[in-house]
C-alpha cells in the first residue's frame, strides 16, 4: 500500500506541476494578442470567478478525499458511496447557485471594478460580458473537482493528474485559438476575444470532466462493486455526514482563498484610488501589470518552493498526532529552512533581472519591469504564508490559520486605497506586503506557542542564506553589466533569453557553491546530497 501511495503522490505532483507550468507559460502568447488592456479585462472576469469557485466548492473535493479514505480504511464502503452520491448533487447545486448569482450580479461587480461608465477603452458592458462568459464554468468545475476527490480517496491519483493536465491543455488551446481567430483572422474586437478567453475555463472543465468520466466507466466495477462491508455500515444521517465534511473542508476554503481575495481587493479598489488622484488614464494598464502579468511570473518560484516545503507537512501531521514534539520541531525547522533556501535567491534574482524577465515574457516595458522588481520579494511572503497555514492545519489549529488570513485581509483592505493614492501601483504591492507580513507574524507566534517551536536556528541560517544571496546578487549584477556591453535585452526576446540564461547560471552556481562550501547544503538535504556528490566524483 505504501508503494501505491508513493506512486500516486508522485503522479499527482507531476500532474500538478505540468498543469501549473502550462498555466504560467500561456501568458506569453496571450499577452502578445491582448496586451495590458486585455489583461485588465481578463482579470475583471477571473477574479470574482475564482472567489465564487472557492465558495461553491467549499473545500469539498479534499474533504471528500479524506472522508472516503477514512471510511474505506475501516471497511465501510457503503458510507463512502453515499457521500459521493450526495456530494455530486450538492456540488451541482452550489455550482448552479454560484453561477446564477455571479451572472446576475455581473453589473454590480463591473461597477465596483470600473467605477465609471467607461475607463480607457473598456466600458461597463464589456466587463459584464466577460464576467458572464467565465461564470458558466461554475456549472461544471465543482462537480469535476468532487469526482477528483473521490478518486483520490481511493488512492487513485492518476485520474486527477491526467484530468488536470487535459483540462489545462484544452483551456489554453481554446483560449489562444479563439483569441487569435477573433483578433487576427476575423478582425474582431478585444472584448469578444477576452470574453472567449475566459469562457475557455468552461471548455477546459468539460475536457477534464470527460477524462474523469472515462476513468469512471473503466473502473466503475472496481470502485463501486468493491467487497461487501467488512463492518456494519455506519448509517449516519446526511446532516451528520455533511457536518463532518464541513469540519474537514473549512480551513481549505479560507486558506485557498488567500491570493484570490487579495487580488479581489486590488481589483475592487485600484481604479477608484487612481481616479481620485487623477490618474485614470494609466489605471487599467497598471492594474493588469500588478494583478495579472507580474503575479504570474512571481508565482513561478512560489509554486516550486512551496511544493518542496509542503512535502514535509504530512510528516508534521503524523508527528503531532503521535506527540513526538522533538521530531515535530525538527520537521518544521527543515521545512522553513528549505523554503527560505529556495525562495530567497529566486526572489532576489527576479528583482535584479526584472527588466529582461519582463521582456522575455511580455514586451519591453520599463514600468512593468520596475513593478516586477518591487513585487518579487512578495514571493517570500506568499510561500511562507502557504506553508505556515499548512503547518497550523497539520497541528490541528485550523482556526488559527483562518484568523491569520482574516487579519491580513483586514490590513490589506484598510491601507490599500491610501497607499495606492500615494504610491500608485507600488502602493498596492506595499499593502499586500503589509497584509501577508501581519498574517505571518501571527502564524509564527501561534506555531511557537502550540508546537513549542523555537526560531533561533532558522534565524541564524536565514542570515547565512542572506549573505549568500548578497554574494549571488553581486555576481549576477556583474555578469549582467558585462553582458549589457555586448547585447541589449530590448533588442528582442532572444537577447533577453541569452542574458537571463547566462546570468541565472552564474548566480545559481555561485549560490550553490557557497552553500556547499559552507556545509549548509549538506545540512539541509542531508545524506541525499552526499550520495549525489560521491556519484559525481
Amino acid at each position: 500500500m505504501s508503494n501505491k501511495l508513493l506512486r500516486g503522490t508522485i503522479i499527482l505532483t507531476l500532474g500538478t506541476y505540468i498543469s501549473r507550468f502550462l498555466g504560467m507559460i500561456y501568458v506569453i502568447p496571450f499577452f502578445a494578442l491582448v496586451g495590458e488592456t486585455g489583461g485588465a479585462l481578463f482579470q475583471y472576469g477571473y477574479v470574482p470567478y475564482t472567489v465564487f469557485l472557492s465558495i461553491a466548492t467549499m473545500g469539498f473535493p479534499l474533504a471528500v478525499s479524506k472522508f472516503v479514505s477514512k471510511y474505506n480504511s475501516i471497511g465501510d464502503y457503503k458510507t463512502s458511496r453515499r457521500m459521493f452520491k450526495s456530494g455530486i448533487i450538492f456540488m451541482f447545486l452550489t455550482g448552479m447557485i454560484a453561477f446564477i448569482i455571479l451572472y446576475v450580479m455581473a453589473p454590480f461587480f463591473a461597477q465596483q471594478f470600473l467605477v465609471q461608465e467607461k475607463l480607457g477603452d473598456v466600458t461597463l458592458e464589456d466587463v459584464v460580458f466577460v464576467i458572464r462568459m467565465v461564470s458558466m464554468a461554475l456549472i461544471v468545475v465543482p462537480v469535476m473537482s468532487l469526482i477528483r476527490g473521490f478518486f483520490q480517496g481511493h488512492q487513485s491519483m492518476g485520474p486527477t493528474a491526467v484530468s488536470q493536465v487535459v483540462e489545462q491543455i484544452v483551456r489554453i488551446v481554446f483560449l489562444l485559438a479563439s483569441s487569435y481567430l477573433i483578433l487576427k483572422v476575423w478582425h474582431g474586437d478585444l472584448v469578444t476575444a477576452v470574453g472567449y478567453a475566459t469562457f475557455a475555463a468552461f471548455v477546459g472543465a468539460i475536457g477534464g470532466l470527460i477524462v474523469l468520466l472515462s476513468y469512471w466507466f473503466r473502473r466503475k466495477h472496481k470502485l463501486l462493486a468493491m467487497q461487501e462491508n467488512t463492518v456494519p455500515p455506519s448509517n449516519i444521517p446526511l446532516k451528520q455526514m455533511f457536518t463532518e465534511l464541513f469540519r474537514y473542508a473549512g480551513p481549505f476554503v479560507f486558506v485557498g482563498l488567500a491570493i484570490p481575495l487579495y487580488q479581489y481587493i486590488d481589483t475592487n479598489t485600484f481604479n477608484k484610488a487612481m481616479i481620485q488622484i487623477g490618474k485614470a488614464e494609466n489605471s487599467q494598464e497598471l492594474l493588469s501589470i500588478v494583478n495579472f502579468w507580474v503575479n504570474k511570473i512571481v508565482m513561478i518560484p512560489v509554486s516550486l518552493a512551496t511544493a518542496f516545503g509542503l512535502t514535509l507537512v504530512p510528516t508534521i501531521t503524523k508527528s503531532h498526532t503521535e506527540n513526538h514534539y522533538s521530531l515535530l520541531n525538527t520537521q518544521i525547522n527543515q521545512t522553513f529552512q528549505l523554503l527560505m533556501f529556495l525562495v530567497l535567491p529566486a526572489a532576489a534574482g527576479l528583482s535584479i533581472l526584472s527588466q529582461p524577465v519582463y521582456m522575455l515574457f511580455y514586451n519591453e516595458n520599463e514600468v512593468g519591469g520596475n513593478i516586477l522588481a518591487a513585487y518579487a520579494p512578495i514571493a517570500i511572503l506568499f510561500s511562507f504564508f502557504t506553508v505556515t497555514a499548512a503547518i497550523l492545519q497539520g497541528i490541528n489549529k485550523q482556526k488559527l490559520a483562518v484568523i491569520s488570513l482574516v487579519f491580513g485581509l483586514i490590513i490589506k483592505a484598510s491601507v490599500n486605497i491610501p497607499l495606492i493614492m500615494s504610491f500608485q501601483a507600488y502602493g498596492s504591492i506595499m499593502a499586500t506586503a503589509l497584509g501577508f507580513s501581519c498574517s505571518l507574524l501571527y502564524s509564527f507566534a501561534m506555531i511557537k506557542r502550540h508546537a513549542g517551536y523555537t526560531y533561533k536556528q532558522f534565524m541564524k541560517r536565514s542570515v547565512l542564506m542572506g549573505i549568500f544571496t548578497i554574494c549571488m546578487s553581486i555576481a549576477v549584477l556583474a555578469v549582467y553589466s558585462v553582458l549589457s556591453l555586448f547585447m541589449d535585452f530590448r533588442d528582442g526576446k532572444m537577447e533577453a533569453a541569452m542574458i537571463l540564461f547566462i546570468s541565472v547560471a552564474i548566480g545559481a552556481g555561485t549560490y550553490l557553491y557557497l552553500a556547499s562550501y559552507s556545509g549548509l547544503l549538506q545540512l539541509l538535504v542531508g545524506s541525499r546530497f552526499k550520495k549525489w556528490k560521491q556519484k559525481a566524483v
